[in-house]
């Protein structure tokens, strides 16, 4: 699959993720594998770049986003993951379980209004950072189930990291027997309305 971030590297400072990810941060990834084409509002209604680096909030319309899409949202300098999920990719989220390091995310970093095995606040769109919780290399999205090079028929997708094998399920959540010791970080993040959703900005305080 086509992929716009840069996977390679480990991430040393804010700056080096922006400047990775400047490029993907409106790219639209599918399940299919093919990269989208730019969604256009994302630029317009981000804040100035000073602003970002000091921690400014990040709107984004997500109405467009197709079931089993991602979207990457650059946000303090580091990729976002956005994904809307599929009816069937949440089931099997509760069926790994026993699989995963942290699967009720009790020592993983996430607001306290965070719950459940979806790690949402609308179960369908799951929303985190796109940094590996072992040295920062940004995890590909890989959701095709079964994919002989992610384990076979035991893999219902998930995120893999190219730099040192981590995996993680369609929630974030780590695997067993891979480097990274916790689960991708979710955001404080919040909805201004049904379709928009709002980076860096807690729910309880929205």
């Amino acid at each position: 699959m086509t992929d716009t971030t840069d996977t390679h590297e480990s991430v040393a400072d804010d700056g080096q993720t922006r400047r990775r990810f400047l490029t993907a941060a409106t790219s639209a990834v599918g399940v299919g594998g093919v990269a989208g084409v730019a969604v256009p509002f994302l630029g317009s209604w981000n804040p100035s770049e000073k602003a970002k680096a000091a921690g400014a909030p990040v709107r984004a319309d997500i109405s467009k986003l197709e079931p089993g899409q991602m979207v990457v949202i650059e946000w303090r300098g580091k990729p976002v993951y956005v994904l809307r999920r599929t009816p069937d990719q949440l089931a099997g989220l509760v069926t790994l379980n026993d699989d995963l390091k942290d699967p009720s995310s009790e020592v993983s970093a996430q607001p306290d209004y965070i719950e459940g095995d979806g790690r949402a606040i609308k179960e369908e769109f799951l929303v985190m950072v796109g940094l590996c919780t072992h040295l920062g290399c940004a995890p590909k999205f890989r959701p095709e189930v079964g994919a002989a090079d992610m384990g076979g028929e035991e893999w219902l997708g998930g995120f893999f990291c190219p730099c040192h094998g981590s995996k993680f399920d369609l929630a974030g959540r780590v695997y067993k027997g891979v480097p990274a010791s916790a689960n991708l970080e979710i955001p404080p993040y919040s909805y201004e309305s049904d379709s928009v959703l709002v980076i860096g900005v807690d729910a309880e305080a929205a």
